[in-house]
């Protein structure tokens, strides 16, 4: 009975998450042609003409997808225990993507992030966690510190999916209660990070205190 409600369970969130990536990719697939009018780019007319923030967004919508595709590997036990390779390169792949690709594109754009000076320091913040989590992820697997390194990336995984929480908050807040535009990206620029690692505190103290019962059992 546990093991059905642990596939059930399982299978259930890599669904959500299978289809929360795939609608990204339908998201990121309309910037191809590289239109200056399309999409996001409709609200950043101020800053299209500026270089370094134009590479910076082209440069995080296209491989962002790369971070969201990878992680999602990394919490598969099927993977880890019977490809343990998959998983290692799957596992560079997601932290060479964050650390050196994604995190200075997405550095550059939380300097001009609309919102003003709360919307600035939402991204700005999540940008800094980012980078962080997932370098504690590496440094700790490099210690063979498995726990701590698992630790590391769900916190970095979890703001990794602020790319889709972003949008959905979005949405969500829009269908209740109508927010001039600079205050729903003020509100959203947080909310798209903040519950997810909430969330992510929450497992991971559920998974130390069922771990701790555990050996108190044995």
């Amino acid at each position: 009975m546990e093991t059905a409600k642990y596939i059930f369970k399982t299978t259930g969130i890599y669904l959500v998450l299978c289809v929360a990536t795939f609608l990204m990719l339908l998201g990121i697939v309309r910037y191809i042609p590289m239109q200056d009018n399309i999409g996001f780019l409709k609200f950043k007319q101020d800053y299209i003409h500026i270089i370094p923030w134009k590479i910076a967004f082209y440069t995080h919508v296209f491989s962002v997808i790369f971070a969201l595709l990878a992680g999602l590997t990394q919490f598969s036990s099927f993977i880890l225990k019977e490809h343990r390779r998959v998983h290692k390169i799957m596992g560079k792949i997601y932290a060479y993507d964050i650390l050196f690709i994604n995190f200075p594109a997405a550095f550059i754009m939380a300097i001009y992030a609309n919102g003003q000076l709360p919307g600035k320091t939402a991204f700005l913040v999540l940008d800094c966690l980012w980078f962080w989590f997932t370098y504690k992820a590496v440094a700790e697997v490099r210690r063979k510190n498995i726990k701590a390194h698992k630790e590391y990336m769900i916190r970095s995984y979890a703001l990794t999916l602020s790319a889709v929480t972003l949008r959905t908050w979005k949405i969500i807040i829009l269908g209740f209660v109508y927010v001039d535009p600079l205050h729903l990206y003020m509100i959203d620029a947080w909310m798209g990070f903040v519950p997810n690692l909430l969330l992510a505190e929450w497992l991971i103290r559920r998974k130390r205190a069922a771990n701790k019962k555990a050996i108190a059992l044995s």
